[in-house]
């Protein structure tokens, strides 16, 4: 889920040896879906899997993922990130809909701004991780994981049903509009504002962390949102369309020192900047208290709120939750996905690794992953089980890297 990506950190998972993401093995059959921009990676050398029912492109050329990584932390990145989904949410009583849908307080959220939410099931579990961009109090674009499209685009169906023909919609009807093929782009890096600057007499200076705006590139009118998914300062691109402007714009932002970057790099800038990846580090099971979301909920709604799972959340935010998420740092060889945490003796399980990776920023191996409450706090030693090996895990704050949002 992309967009905004932001304070305490969501999203992508442990590469497997192949350095694909091992989410993306479990595509399920058929053919893969293509962004617009499918035969643009390949005309530019790029390796394509499957990552979330697409083919998408994991690394480009002979440029290996650390070295794609590297110049992302030190210079600029292009990420095509047109598979995730793209809504709009009309109506006059859409904020009230999307606040039952959400924890978030999306009515105190001022125009062209955005949040990272969750939508929850009813025992507040997570179905999906998602950027929420008010641009009215009538109009919000939605950005949702690919991965997760087969379970969000029913449950809005049927919530927008629900809603629809109930009293909470007399002063008018919530509409919803996927925007199908239309493209996104994610533009991230040290060097990523001075280059855009350069294409637009649009002021980026006052575009800070969290905040979008409808800018004009090169005669495109292009909705620009200053965030991402990588810890760097950057920009989120969209209301690309049709998918011919989609390549025209890709065109315009890869050029020098801008590199095309694929899945690989990303994952190992996501990690280091905390965010989790769906499926890896979230799923219905866990409610935003264990992830340590809690601050997506708005401050006057965890205990008034009236939303989609508010009890389950309620009783992690009174009682406390049974698990809580981590950062880790552990010796010797990475840690992957499912490997277990035990007490320093190895005789308690505590948990699990949901991703983890040889950081090359931090130069250290580092993870996130599940404890048991209690043995959630900073610097609490750990032993994490690595082949066959029991290594020892630091507990470490997350994010990895001190973040490098623009806040102005």
């Amino acid at each position: 889920m992309l967009v905004l990506r932001a304070r305490s950190v969501l999203r992508s998972t442990s590469l497997s040896p192949r350095g694909i993401p091992c989410r993306a093995l479990a595509t399920a059959t058929g053919e893969l879906k293509r962004t617009g921009l499918y035969d643009f990676h390949v005309q530019n050398g790029a390796k394509m899997v499957p990552f979330a029912g697409y083919s998408m492109p994991l690394a480009y050329g002979d440029v290996g993922q650390i070295a794609s990584h590297n110049h992302v932390r030190n210079s600029a990145g292009l990420f095509d990130v047109g598979h995730m989904v793209q809504s709009n949410f009309r109506g006059q009583t859409v904020t009230s809909f999307l606040e039952w849908l959400t924890p978030s307080s999306l009515s105190t959220l001022s125009p062209y701004s955005s949040t990272l939410s969750v939508i929850l099931n009813e025992k507040g579990g997570i179905i999906d991780d998602t950027v929420i961009t008010k641009h009215a109090s009538d109009a919000f674009y939605v950005v949702t994981n690919a991965g997760r499209r087969d379970r969000d685009l029913p449950w809005f169906q049927e919530k927008l049903k629900e809603w629809n023909s109930s009293e909470w919609a007399k002063d008018g009807p919530v509409e919803m509009e996927v925007l199908e093929g239309w493209g996104l782009l994610a533009l991230q890096g040290p060097e990523a504002a001075s280059y855009l600057q350069g294409l637009t007499s649009f002021d980026l200076r006052g575009l800070t962390f969290g905040k979008s705006a409808f800018v004009p590139i090169e005669g495109f009118n292009l909705h620009v949102a200053r965030g991402g998914y990588t810890g760097e300062d950057g920009f989120e691109v969209s209301y690309i369309y049709p998918p011919s402007q989609t390549l025209d714009v890709a065109q315009l932002l890869s050029k020098s020192p801008v590199q095309l970057t694929g899945l690989g790099a990303r994952d190992s800038l996501r990690l280091e900047a905390g965010m989790c990846l769906y499926g890896n580090d979230l799923d219905e099971t866990t409610t935003p208290v264990e992830a340590g979301l809690s601050w997506v909920i708005g401050k006057e709604r965890k205990e008034t709120g009236d939303f989609i799972g508010a009890e389950g959340v309620r009783k992690h935010l009174k009682d406390g939750p049974p698990r809580r998420r981590v950062g880790l740092v552990i010796d010797g060889a990475p840690a992957r996905q499912g490997a277990k945490i035990f007490d320093p003796s190895g005789k308690e399980l505590l948990g699990a690794i949901t991703s983890g990776i040889p950081s090359p920023s931090v130069g250290q191996n580092i993870a996130m992953g599940y404890v048991t409450s209690g043995w959630h706090k900073k610097g609490t030693e750990v032993g994490v089980e690595v082949r066959n090996k029991l290594r020892k895990g630091v507990l470490t704050p997350m994010p990895f890297l001190k973040p490098k949002y623009w806040r102005g």
